[in-house]
């Protein structure tokens, strides 16, 4: 698979993504309204999942300099965060400083027209705000309020700061990944912040379908290290069940006896041998059906044991060909594999294009890459509605159009918001 960089010249990858059109999309939750006062990581991505299934998000933001991650680079991509604009996809950015009271006053009113708020504040600031669940659900009380913060609403670290990094480090997914012996890794990308963001959604979607049938608003509470841990669940139990405390091994340690990566002759594959049928195909397809009937061998609690020696013996027949090879004799025994690729590589993935997992938008005035919502639904990928906003971009038409707000109201909000930006610089 050729990587989409690998030129004589160096190009800039989103210019090999196939366009996307502004379009309708999703609208499994079209009519309902998502205050967002979130930044950074977990709570956009949890109100861009909202988005993409077709709910309006307002995404609030601070006039000076607005979500924490407009601001992380390089890379930027002229003058915007690539990472800013991986989660912000479909919303609508108001410039708003509701530590004032003009601002509040227009929070309060833009919350009376919404079903749901987002937060990402500890405890201690959201009341200091007035932004937290009894601040806002006297303002409309069949809310639902979203919580996300790293140790949740209650107990003795509520307030504590926490970013992906931290939440990582005390749920344990730190420790148990990275080569047996090395030191404690992170995951390769914001797993705490992207599970805590898929368990708000999850959570928001649950609440709006009880609320229907009951009238009654929730509040939700999602900690990001909560999410992390649940993640672990797998490796938690069987230490719960049997006190064996599972250490880093690089991803050699499975349950399942043979389900790791092996080098071959030139680029490593991944061979999950998941069940007794599968450990017989292996065999039969390498040429060597004997070697499923041994005994010791039949079973994978008793491949375990053996395990050390198993790995040995297909790391040096897999070593004697090359990756293709292996791959395509894989598939056609229906036997689990594949290659493990790098970000280039899976970008220019043709089945992955084909299911609209990468595109650039266009209709917005600039090309922004996305990567897709990844659900199909009635056969369809996900179409955008609108590209990840500019600070601030709508505030002048949701003041004006939503609640009705005139140029002078509108005016003296914007000095209250030109007054703020002034005093933090």
């Amino acid at each position: 698979m050729k990587p989409l960089s690998a030129t004589a010249t160096k190009i800039n990858p989103i210019d090999a993504l196939p366009v996307r059109a502004l379009a309708q999309g999703f609208s499994l939750l079209e009519g309902v309204r998502v205050v967002d006062l979130t930044t950074s990581v977990a709570g956009p991505s949890a109100t861009m999942l909202l988005a993409d299934m077709g709910a309006e998000v307002l995404k609030i933001e601070r006039p000076e300099g607005g979500d924490d991650a407009r601001a992380w680079g390089p890379p930027f991509l002229d003058g915007e965060s690539l990472w800013f604009l991986s989660v912000n996809r479909n919303k609508k950015s108001i410039a708003l400083d509701y530590s004032q009271p003009e601002g509040l006053n227009v929070l309060h009113r833009l919350v009376r027209l919404a079903d749901v708020v987002v937060v990402n504040l500890p405890p201690r600031v959201a009341r200091k705000l007035k932004v937290d669940a009894d601040s806002l659900r006297s303002v409309r009380s069949d809310l639902v309020y979203v919580s996300i913060t790293g140790f949740g609403l209650k107990g003795e670290r509520a307030d504590w700061t926490c970013y992906d990094l931290i939440a990582e480090g005390y749920s344990g997914i730190m420790d148990i990944t990275g080569a047996a012996g090395g030191e404690p890794q992170k995951i390769g990308a914001p797993a705490a912040d992207m599970l805590a963001g898929q368990d708000a959604a999850f959570a928001t979607v649950s609440a709006l379908f009880s609320r229907q049938r009951t009238g009654e608003g929730h509040v939700i509470d999602i900690a990001l290290v909560d999410s992390t841990t649940r993640f672990l669940s797998c490796r938690i139990l069987p230490y719960l069940g049997s006190g064996d405390v599972p250490t880093r091994s690089g991803g050699k340690d499975s349950v399942i006896a043979i389900y790791q990566a092996f080098e071959t002759a030139d680029d490593p594959i991944t061979l999950a041998l998941g069940n007794d049928n599968l450990w017989r195909r292996f065999w039969e397809a390498v040429g060597q059906p004997e070697v499923a009937e041994e005994s010791g061998l039949r079973t994978n609690a008793d491949r375990r044991q053996q395990r050390q020696g198993i790995v040995a013996r297909i790391e040096k027949i897999l070593r004697e060909r090359p990756r293709d090879h292996w791959l395509t004799l894989f598939r056609s025994a229906r036997i689990p594999s594949g290659p493990i690729n790098s970000i280039d590589q899976v970008v220019a993935d043709e089945v992955l294009l084909d299911r609209g997992m990468f595109y650039q938008i266009a209709g917005s005035g600039r090309a922004v890459p996305q990567v897709g919502t990844g659900i199909h639904i009635d056969g369809m990928a996900n179409s955008p509605r609108s590209a990840p906003p500019r600070l601030g971009e709508h505030t002048d038409t949701i003041l004006r159009n939503m609640l009705g707000m005139d140029e002078a109201e509108r005016a003296r909000l914007r000095t209250v918001n030109n007054q703020r930006k002034n005093h933090d610089v």
